[in-house]
């Protein structure tokens, strides 16, 4: 295969992936919508004549709503593996590590998003939040594809194995955030449910809102190491390399910095002043919106050294 076919590929399995993470967000949607109909388990079985028990519908569409979710977990890891060939691929057609502009961005945070989110799937529970995950990253793609550039080589200021570190920390940290917001919003919904005694059969089959802010927490926990060495440490040094300068106060430095402030306070809060619940929640929101900012809106629309990847 030469340089056109690799590209042509990689664009193929884009498209594909789209759909697949599509369909997946969908069907994510759809079992959340089925299991509104579920009964609880304590409803007694209607007995017909002659003593036979008669199965409610409400059985069947809880088994409906468990292979919905099955369904939809096994079509998000297709998705991945479809953008983790787009990837290798627009590697292989550009002939270096594919991340130089904002699209080749764009489908590697929402390939390494829905990786990390289906590994840890795979040791937690945590196929509650895959329609938070799916649909953040069907958004990412959908972003990326409308900044699409012919494959090509880097700038100078990216030819660093820095930029490689730099880059593979910040998104696997961001993967972590994005799971640590998910596991907040549904926190936010499942507590004010429990509050108000209004927990119905649909938000029955997610954890407790407990388990959820508990979940928050680890995720962002592993994120928040990952996010200071990718952008505190490897980011610096690879500007130094690039612009002969460690800090500059970038617009994206100023932000990527700011995300740190939010999420170390976030952490601290929760060690020492024993935040849990709803302020914990907001601020791990809070720590994501800058976390974006970061990532994607201070590239599109802000000034600066980081403005190559528009």
């Amino acid at each position: 295969m030469n340089l056109a076919d690799y590209t042509q590929v990689s664009n193929f399995a884009v498209t594909s992936g789209m759909i697949v993470v599509a369909l997946a967000f969908l069907a994510y949607v759809a079992e959340w919508g089925f299991a509104r109909q579920v009964v609880k388990e304590e409803q007694p079985v209607a007995v017909a004549a002659g003593g036979v028990p008669v199965e409610p519908v409400e059985q069947e569409t809880a088994s409906r709503s468990d292979v919905l979710r099955s369904v939809a977990y096994s079509l998000t890891v297709l998705g991945t593996v479809v953008l983790g060939l787009a990837m290798v691929t627009r590697g292989l057609a550009s002939q270096r590590v594919p991340w130089g502009n904002m699209y080749e961005f764009g489908v590697g945070g929402a390939f390494i998003a829905l990786l990390v989110y289906v590994l840890v799937a795979r040791v937690s529970p945590i196929e509650w939040v895959g329609g938070i995950v799916t649909g953040f990253a069907l958004a990412v793609l959908g972003l990326a594809v409308s900044t699409y550039v012919e494959p090509g080589p880097l700038v100078p200021a990216l030819h660093s194995y820095w930029l490689v570190i730099h880059v593979a920390a910040v998104m696997i940290a961001g993967a972590f955030f994005l799971l640590g917001t998910a596991a907040s919003v549904m926190y936010l919904v499942r507590q004010r449910a429990e509050d108000n005694g209004t927990v119905g059969p649909r938000l029955s089959r997610f954890p407790s809102a407990a388990v959820m802010d508990r979940l928050a927490y680890r995720v962002i926990a592993v994120g928040f190491p990952l996010w200071t060495f990718g952008a505190l440490i490897a980011g610096p040094i690879w500007a130094h390399y690039a612009w002969g300068r460690y800090w500059g106060w970038d617009p994206k430095e100023v932000w990527a910095f700011i995300t740190w402030v939010v999420y170390a306070g976030y952490l601290h809060a929760r060690a020492t002043a024993g935040w849990k619940g709803k302020r914990a929640a907001t601020i791990a929101i809070v720590g994501f919106a800058t976390f974006v900012t970061s990532y994607y809106i201070v590239n599109l629309f802000g000034s600066g050294l980081h403005s190559y990847a528009k």
